[in-house]
This record gives C-alpha cells, sequence and structure tokens, in this order.
C-alpha cells in the first residue's frame, strides 16, 4: 500500500465549470480539474504523492488519515423541535426515525458525487 492511500480522493462533477474536480477531503482542497474523471483522479494521486514528499522534506506532520473505516454509527444533535417533526414524518411514512433519516440522507447527495481511495 501507497503512503497516500490512507486518504481518500474524491472526484467529482461541477456543474458550475463543467469539469470533474478533485479534492482531499481533510488535507488538500480542489486541486485539479479535467474533462476526465480518471484522468483527474491519476493527478490527484500524484498531487498527493508530491505533497507527502513536501511534508517529509520540512518535517510536517501529516494530517489523520481519511482512509479509515467506518462504524456506521454517529451522534447528531439537531434540536427538540426539529427531532420531533422528523419523528412524525418517520411515523407517518412507517419507517423508523433511523430508517427515515437515512433515506433522507441518501437522497440529498447527487448520483455524480463519487469517493475513491
Amino acid at each position: 500500500m501507497k503512503e497516500q492511500d490512507q486518504f481518500i480522493k474524491l472526484v467529482e462533477w461541477s456543474e458550475e465549470d463543467q469539469c470533474y474536480i478533485g479534492s482531499i477531503p481533510g488535507w488538500i482542497g480542489q486541486c485539479c480539474h479535467g474533462e476526465n474523471e480518471e484522468n483527474v483522479y491519476h493527478e490527484l494521486c500524484q498531487i498527493a504523492e508530491e505533497w507527502l514528499e513536501i511534508y517529509k522534506t520540512d518535517g510536517l506532520i501529516l494530517p489523520v488519515p481519511t482512509n479509515k473505516k467506518f462504524s456506521g454509527k454517529f451522534q447528531l444533535r439537531l434540536g427538540n423541535e426539529l427531532h420531533k417533526t422528523l419523528s412524525l414524518k418517520a411515523m407517518q411514512t412507517g419507517d423508523s426515525l433511523n430508517s427515515y433519516c437515512v433515506k433522507l440522507l441518501k437522497q440529498s447527495l447527487t448520483p455524480q458525487q463519487h469517493i475513491k481511495g
């Protein structure tokens, strides 16, 4: 495994720019773009390698790796009124609150979002 593999590489389509844009969440912002998704991903990998070398040469501490295992759980504080509203909507659809919220979150993601790494 290459050292850069510990970081998630995100390549997503930008409607505004009409091209793919690459970034490494939590470390390197939007740093490359192009018309071909695969080419942008490869350029992003090259940028990650170069930044790793810079960090090593300069003795800098790397950010926390993002390519970790996710448990599928996180705690969300949303306030009493929103909690009540979501609970009622979930009951109306016959879903548990958890299932209802998962459906809403999935619907909010655009189909062009791809996570590689």
